[in-house]
């Protein structure tokens, strides 16, 4: 059934301007640096560098007057005349002519060095064995298959796929027909490549392609290779005792065979890639500085660039309005002109709104957080969620999280990531309150200072922590382990 009613509905919807202002919020600096290029290139009235003359938007109203009045004068229809009032000139419009001469730099020579940057080059990994490969005397046969396992080999240098779908691959995709032997005969070929121990299905074969080609072949090497081949299992659970039981070997012998199997590179592979990757570094966005006891703080000044809208496009503007006579085409670009202006001006106002909130939002950290940024001592650091900062500073805690996102900060104690300074809280037996950070800290100083023969099991870490009056459980214990990136007391033990 059909009915008619009147309801009161409340929305909140976000602006455009708002949200590419919680776009910009959580880029880092060297993203920040991409976007502005990307919005310069997309918008040809946001121009870069510092203005000198800066859009007026008080002084034109005479100017806007006698427009309008010469449109009445004209004879234009009422309906006309609502499209022109559409725009108000007066906010695009800058009269202060600076001369042409002044807006040009003439400080470069025909003879000065033109530096340019250079472009890192490498080899990725299988590119080194293909060309490795092309030492071989093969048939073209032999060289598209052995190609072909090279194309299946991992970052990491493994051949993680069984040979016999490889033999249906080859016969659909290439029309080559093999079998598995053939290919296990050119695998071992590729095997003896470079870096020891490519092209291996496991790491027990990784490994012993490696100590075969140790040369000479001493008695720990040969040792070695017994443990790999007999009691690989044994070995990466770190069961020396088993170890030494069933092959009848006493403790330094087990230690320095042990030893060579701890030279081999598991990850042969990552030797190229490592080489090829573009070094990745971190550009601080703040940078907190420590003069005589006073904390100042300084945002990086890729975050704060020099934007301004483009001279000609304020000039397009006026020459429209100067002229009395307009038809569809000129409107069509004075709609151009003005959309494009109203967006540089949002993005304009998106990154100077940017700028105080980043500031705001980092002063409100450090001023929680002044004892450790005085001291530098991790077990000073107060609890502090998202939420602590959002009170001081009057703003969301989604805004917080945009702002806390992909951040860094310089210290005079290294530069960490903003996230790093918020966590939980945690009570001690004498009710106060701590960070889970400076537990943490703790944990990692027991497990640092432990005896590696015998390394402490995640109880004992617990009663060592409880005796220190932190009221925690195993389970926590095990928890904040792993964050920490610790293995299990077992895999800790060494021999």
């Amino acid at each position: 059934m059909l009915n008619q009613k009147l309801q009161q509905k409340l929305f909140q919807k976000l602006s455009p301007q708002q949200i590419q202002l919680m776009k910009l919020l959580q880029v880092p600096t060297i993203e920040l640096e991409q976007r502005i290029k990307q919005e310069i290139e997309e918008n040809p009235a946001l121009e870069e560098g510092a203005d000198e003359d800066e859009v007026s938007n008080d002084e034109n109203d005479d100017l806007s007057e006698d427009f309008n009045d010469d449109d009445d004068d004209d004879g234009q229809s009422e309906s006309e005349r609502k499209d022109d009032d559409e725009f108000a000139f007066d906010d695009y419009i800058d009269d202060d002519e600076t001369p042409a001469y002044r807006l040009v730099a003439n400080n470069t020579s025909p003879d000065e060095e033109r530096k340019e940057m250079p472009y890192a080059s490498g080899t990725t990994f299988h590119e080194q064995l293909l060309s490795q490969l092309g030492l071989r005397v093969l048939d073209d046969r032999k060289y598209q298959i052995a190609a072909h396992l090279i194309g299946n080999l991992d970052d990491s240098g493994y051949l993680q796929r069984e040979l016999e779908p490889m033999v249906d691959d080859l016969a659909f995709s290439m029309n080559i027909t093999t079998t598995v032997e053939e290919l296990s005969e050119l695998l071992t070929m590729i095997q003896e490549s470079d870096p020891p121990g490519v092209g291996a299905r496991n790491l027990a074969e990784c490994l012993m392609i490696q100590l075969k080609r140790i040369d000479p072949q001493t008695r720990e090497v040969k040792l070695a290779m017994k443990i790999l081949k007999n009691n690989f299992d044994d070995f990466t659970k770190k069961h020396y005792d088993k170890i030494s039981k069933r092959m009848g070997i006493d403790e330094n012998q087990l230690k320095n065979a042990v030893g060579e199997i701890l030279k081999l590179n598991p990850k042969p592979g990552n030797t190229f890639v490592d080489n090829s990757r573009t070094q990745q570094y971190i550009i601080p966005d703040y940078v907190i500085t420590n003069s005589n006891g006073l904390l100042e703080l300084t945002l990086n000044s890729k975050n704060a660039p020099d934007l301004h809208v483009s001279k000609t496009y304020q000039e397009m503007m006026q020459t429209y309005s100067q002229n009395k006579e307009k038809h569809s085409g000129q409107k069509e670009a004075l709609s151009f002109v003005k959309q494009k202006i109203d967006s540089a001006k949002w993005f304009i106002d998106a990154i100077k709104q940017r700028q105080d909130t980043l500031l705001q939002t980092m002063f409100a950290i450090m001023q929680y957080q002044k004892e450790y940024f005085l001291e530098g001592d991790e077990t000073l650091l107060k609890p502090m969620i998202l939420k602590d900062i959002a009170e001081k500073v009057n703003l969301d805690i989604s805004t917080i999280s945009r702002v806390a996102n992909s951040k860094y900060v310089q210290t005079p104690f290294g530069t960490f990531a903003l996230k790093s300074f918020f966590s939980e809280s945690m009570s001690t037996d004498s009710g106060e309150e701590v960070s889970t950070r400076e537990v943490k800290k703790i944990l990692q100083d027991c497990v640092g200072n432990e005896n590696k023969k015998k390394p402490l099991t995640d109880d004992e870490l617990k009663t060592i922590l409880n005796e220190k009056g932190y009221n925690i459980a195993r389970r926590t214990i095990a928890k904040y382990r792993e964050q920490l990136n610790i293995t299990v007391a077992r895999l800790r033990k060494d021999i």
